[in-house]
């Protein structure tokens, strides 16, 4: 038979030849692929005319001290994509100042060059991260992008991983680390990881175990850490468990049960009011091979600190809303 070698299985040139695929190949090219490039191109366009009018032109004028930063240094290593990086800050910033009207505390505290932003972690969805990275993306002097240490397993995530390097986020491995605070770049951490975000909300602002890694990180390279509290996270989604089966059947971490994911047209999170407080730096010495219990000794003094910090923040808060 034309087209099919001894095997029996067509080749992928024969396939291409056979006059349906051929003309569905030539509407992809020449109406469906134009189509969607054209709805992409608007849509950005959109987005960043709806960034200048409600950010104002100041927007602009940050994007472009990001841009010659990196220039500067050569690029990013990491992959990190300033037009890509502009047009997820402009969709951030609109969240950060729109839809949470996150309220700042304290950015004057971080430092320039290399640093830790040690947070606590809530919400179920890692929102808490991008209003920190919008926070010094627009409140900061000069404006920052922060690189987040995402989990390995989000590396399998098709697509995410892809958008998380394009980004700037890296796997939250130790060389990584160095590298980035050999660069002068402003990492966040959340030391609790999974047991932070999925927390359920009989839990909210109660701080778990913090991991030592940061701290071993931070008296190596000799990187100041400020402790942020992040307070309006936790009410976005309420969380009544966790779906254990679930996630074991699809190896995610944690499955949470949240209630309003199945009401419809409630799967955006509550607009509740965003506080962030950044507390003044923190500097640590000693060895950064030493042994877990001195570790911990230091580590406890972050947490309490960030546990402070999110208690000033509750008691000023008039509402969850505003």
């Amino acid at each position: 038979m034309r087209g099919v070698p001894s095997s029996g299985v067509p080749n992928a040139a024969a396939l291409l030849r056979h006059p349906l695929l051929a003309r569905l190949t030539d509407f992809a090219a020449q109406d469906v692929i134009p189509r969607a490039q054209r709805a992409y191109g608007a849509a950005r366009e959109g987005v960043e005319d709806a960034t200048v009018r409600v950010l104002g032109d100041d927007f602009d004028a940050r994007i472009e001290q990001l841009r010659a930063r990196y220039q500067r240094m050569g690029g990013d290593p990491f992959g990190l994509d300033p037009e890509t990086a502009k047009l997820a800050l402009g969709i951030v910033s609109l969240f950060h100042r729109v839809y949470f009207r996150a309220e700042v505390h304290g950015a004057e505290n971080v430092p320039p060059g290399k640093v830790l932003l040690v947070a606590n972690h809530s919400g179920q969805v890692p929102i808490d991260g991008m209003i920190i990275g919008a926070s010094m993306f627009l409140d900061g002097e000069p404006p920052r992008v922060i690189r987040a240490m995402v989990e390995k397993w989000v590396q399998k995530l098709p697509y995410v991983n892809v958008l998380f390097r394009s980004l700037g986020q890296v796997v939250g491995v130790p060389e990584n680390c160095r590298r980035l605070l050999e660069l002068g770049e402003m990492i966040l951490v959340f030391p609790e990881g999974t047991r932070g975000i999925s927390k359920p909300f009989s839990q909210r602002y109660q701080l778990q175990d913090f991991g030592l890694g940061f701290m071993r990180l931070a008296i190596e390279t000799d990187t100041p850490i400020v402790p942020v509290a992040v307070v309006g996270a936790e009410e976005q989604y309420v969380n009544l468990g966790n779906f254990n089966l679930l996630a074991r059947a699809t190896g995610m971490p944690v499955a949470p049960v949240i209630p309003q994911w199945f009401i419809p047209g409630m799967q955006m999170p509550l607009p509740t009011k965003y506080r962030l407080y950044f507390g003044e730096p923190m500097r640590f010495s000693g060895d950064p091979d030493d042994d877990d219990s001195v570790m911990e000794e230091k580590v406890y003094l972050v947490r309490q600190t960030i546990q402070a910090l999110i208690d000033r923040g509750l008691r000023e808060r008039p509402s969850v809303f505003w």
